[in-house]
């Protein structure tokens, strides 16, 4: 018995290390890490501070509508019905609390790792919304693993979200920074195509219009 927890520990990190290995390789930006003020810092630290989704969350009813719309569109990308109501609604959940559209968040997971938890970029980027590792050393932990669903989606939010505010609400230029493409028209492009996907009665998606550098 005195074996048996470090042996599952053991296991735990050799398929963790064999899923990465085999995850899939996609072709994300690379996000530029850049010097940011001690209030940027904390503020971002702040945000990134771990909150489950609350209890019952996924059952108000706004919410609960919102994946009741959107557990259809994803059923071919995650089979399992259990697993996928529970991704929408840290989805939903996440966005929210960054002031996002989940709908948007969607769609940058849509194009960033085709919901692939395990995505792994040539740039490093890694997880369902494709952060750089150097994100965990500036803003949280680096014991945080990016792989794991909550702790992705909550940096990857909390990173929009501040792009989206040093770019006072130009959503193109955002995600253009989001991505390590700012300047160019593809990367928000793809992403609002595929936010388009996920459009819920009552969200309108913000076009791009040649985002300059």
């Amino acid at each position: 018995m005195t074996l048996y927890v470090p042996l599952c520990r053991k296991l735990v990190a050799v398929v963790a290390a064999v899923l990465v290995l085999a995850a899939p390789s996609v072709r994300a930006g690379a996000q530029a890490e850049e010097a940011l003020a001690p209030s940027v810092v904390a503020g971002l630290a702040a945000a990134v501070a771990d909150q489950p989704v609350p209890i019952g969350y996924a059952r108000l009813p706004a919410v609960a509508r919102w994946i009741d719309a959107m557990s259809p569109r994803l059923a071919a990308r995650i089979p399992l019905e259990v697993e996928r109501r529970d991704f929408l609604a840290t989805v939903h959940y996440e966005a929210v609390r960054a002031a996002l559209d989940p709908g948007l968040v969607l769609g940058v997971i849509h194009h960033e790792s085709g919901f692939h938890k395990y995505a792994v970029s040539s740039a490093e980027a890694r997880g369902y919304m494709q952060v750089m590792p150097f994100w965990t050393r500036l803003i949280g932990s680096r014991q945080h693993n990016l792989f794991h669903l909550r702790t992705n989606l909550r940096y990857g939010c909390t990173i929009l979200r501040y792009y989206l505010g040093m770019e006072n609400g130009d959503l193109g230029r955002a995600l253009g920074r989001y991505n390590g493409s700012l300047g160019r028209n593809e990367y928000p492009t793809a992403v609002l195509a595929a936010a388009a996907r996920y459009h819920a009665d009552g969200v309108t998606l913000v076009s791009v219009a040649n985002p300059a550098p």
